[in-house]
């Protein structure tokens, strides 16, 4: 049974792409993608037809929602040929760094606009997304973008653009610190003289068991952490030295600080 309206897509990249996907899934009744690059076509199928330029776009074709899902440096060309579509569908763009108002500005008229920060779990259906929804972003379209950014995962929503920086900070570049870890737990494997392959199952196993049991359980992430941690066994001696001076809490503190005004600057 098709539970969405019809959509287009600008941008078939990974986050695209898996959008899509996770549209698929929850009944798409049709969907134009519009994306250049020759690997855009392998998007194509069922309800859902790939167009090199919006030019191709069928004149009847009004969509309810616009993804905006181009590389943010590319936003100012590609952006103004759907200006078309302001006050009929609402734009939901995941492009990092460009406020509510630069898109505006770029599509003209007065469109209503939600802005998303995905993260790249997207891919496997466990994203968490965070919204933010401007000015003429009526309830049922506000609803609309939860319906179709939950299609890759969990959608959170914050009063006020500002909070996006911290989003894009934490959530957005988490995996990545995520990644971090696990590419450093396998290293530490090595130094300790394990076999490679040994090393990496161990890592990355570690890391994906721990996230399950954190998922399936009611604890919170501290009270798993010291369930873990005998009063004077390896772990807590592991421990000490992550917490010594508070080394670990201050350095990732200071890296998330780091990320946010990052976040800032590009939005400025």
């Amino acid at each position: 049974m098709t539970t969405l309206p019809s959509l287009l897509l600008v941008g078939g990249g990974r986050m695209g792409s898996a959008l899509l996907a996770g549209w698929r899934e929850q009944g798409l009744s049709q969907a134009f993608v519009v994306d250049p690059s020759q690997g855009a076509q392998a998007l194509a199928g069922s309800n859902v037809t790939v167009l090199a330029d919006i030019s191709q776009l069928p004149v009847d074709f009004t969509p309810e929602a616009v993804m905006l899902a181009v590389k943010p440096q590319k936003a100012a060309e590609a952006l103004p040929a759907y200006g078309r579509f302001s006050g009929k569908a609402v734009f939901i763009s995941i492009m990092a760094g460009k406020t509510a108002q630069g898109i505006a500005q770029l599509l003209g008229g007065s469109p209503a606009i939600v802005r998303a920060m995905p993260n790249t779990p997207a891919a496997v259906r466990q994203s968490i997304t965070v919204a933010f929804a401007g000015n003429g972003v009526s309830e049922a379209q506000r609803r609309l973008a939860t319906q179709l950014l939950s299609a890759v995962g969990k959608v959170a929503w914050v009063e006020t653009e500002s909070a996006l920086a911290p989003v894009t900070a934490i959530s957005g570049g988490g995996p990545a610190y995520v990644f971090l870890l696990t590419e450093l737990l396998e290293q530490a494997g090595l130094d300790q003289g394990l076999p490679p392959e040994l090393a990496r199952i161990m890592a990355r196993q570690t890391v994906i068991g721990s996230a399950a049991l954190l998922a399936a359980s009611t604890e919170t992430p501290e009270a798993l952490r010291v369930a873990v941690t005998s009063p004077g066994g390896t772990t807590a001696e592991a421990l000490k030295l992550l917490r010594a001076d508070d080394a670990l809490p201050k350095i990732f503190k200071a890296a998330i600080q780091a990320a946010t005004e990052r976040s800032r600057e590009l939005s400025a």
